[in-house]
């Protein structure tokens, strides 16, 4: 999200202010720490749990996305994002129901 809102106050013409302004933008800054950040942790987590597992959940990021963006960035939901969202959650409830 914070990529996006980031993205969307580049607005110079050309690529060298384009470069500047992506450098100083502190919601782009700030994402791409916790972008790197959740990185980090994946690699912890992927060392001590089931790759099974965690991909699903890591799978959740696509429905706060989906979320987020329709109360943060207006954008608009419909029947093929909820039916997206209600399988991605379903997957991973089951997933997460199993045993190793």
């Amino acid at each position: 999200m914070l990529i996006k809102t980031g993205a969307n106050h580049l607005t110079q013409p050309d690529l060298w202010h384009t470069v500047i302004a992506m450098v100083t933008n502190l919601r782009l800054i700030t994402g791409y720490s916790l972008y790197g950040v959740s990185t980090v942790l994946l690699v912890g987590a992927l060392r001590e749990g089931q790759l099974s597992i965690l991909y699903p959940v890591i799978a959740l990021t696509y429905v706060w996305v989906c979320v987020l963006s329709v109360f943060v960035l207006h954008e608009s939901m419909n029947g093929y994002k909820l039916t997206g969202i209600a399988v991605i959650v379903l997957g991973v409830a089951i997933l997460g129901r199993s045993k190793s």
